[in-house]
């Protein structure tokens, strides 16, 4: 989610004064030279670990089916990310999707679906930087697909698992989640390189990200409940009804 707050290289010229008195911009999209060379290759590694992962499990487990579907979720979410939303303080947040996908294809498609969608959101928009790519994939897409999933899937089924209110607490709960985790990874990422102190990357990010997921909570939760309603079929973990419901495309 967010292009909300970036510390512009301008700003980080400055002296310690100055940024005492100006309010710091800090984005999950993390620009090329935010992040020192021992963190950034944490994030790659962790990432294509997570990667490699996800293509072997999607490879053995899911039907060919399942490949339209994950086209189609990337599609969606990368254009509702196109759609910003006013937050105070005159910025701006968008859908991240990393729950939503995780809800609808699993973690392992889910993430990979995630994968593609960033990948090209920073060759194609200039997004976020390419040489800090391994980490804003992780923070935004594979902390939402996977963290955000198995969090969702224990909310629900301590709520109610084939109930609606049990589905729609899971999500928001889920998505809610992501947004702030995603935010305080991005920040401990950004104090540990030196970009900025700590104290200030954590008050900045979370400060304003705590707001900001909440309209990634409410436009999960629209989404999934359209799909709950119209196609429960097409979750990766439908209700279970007395009608029997089709084959899903993907393994449970």
């Amino acid at each position: 989610m967010i292009d909300v707050l970036s510390f512009g290289l301008s700003t980080l010229a400055l002296p310690s004064q100055f940024l005492r008195m100006a309010p710091p911009y800090l984005a999950l999209h993390i620009p090329d030279g935010f992040l020192n060379l021992p963190v950034s290759l944490f994030t790659w590694v962790a990432t294509l670990v997570l990667i490699a992962v996800c293509l072997k499990q999607v490879q053995r487990d899911y039907q060919e089916r399942a490949v339209p579907l994950m086209g189609v979720c990337a599609a969606f979410i990368f254009a509702a990310q196109m759609i910003n939303f006013p937050i105070p303080g005159g910025t701006s947040g968008h859908l991240l999707g990393g729950t939503l996908a995780g809800i609808l294809l699993g973690p392992w498609a889910g993430s990979l679906v995630m994968v593609v969608v960033f990948i090209v959101q920073a060759v194609l928009f200039q997004d976020g930087g390419l040489t800090v790519l391994g980490a804003n994939i992780f923070n935004m897409g594979l902390i939402g697909t996977f963290g955000g999933y198995y969090l969702y899937r224990a909310v629900r089924s301590a709520v109610g698992f084939n109930t609606w209110r049990g589905m729609a607490i899971g999500t928001v709960v889920a998505a809610w989640t992501s947004v702030v985790v995603a935010a305080l990874a991005c920040a401990i990422q950004l104090g540990l390189s030196g970009t900025v102190p700590m104290g200030v990357a954590l008050s900045a990010m979370l400060g304003w990200h705590v707001l900001i997921a909440i309209g990634e909570a409410i436009i999960t939760l629209i989404a999934v409940s359209y799909i709950w309603r119209t196609r429960p079929d097409l979750l990766f973990d439908p209700p279970q009804t007395r009608t029997a419901l089709p084959r899903p495309l993907m393994p449970r």
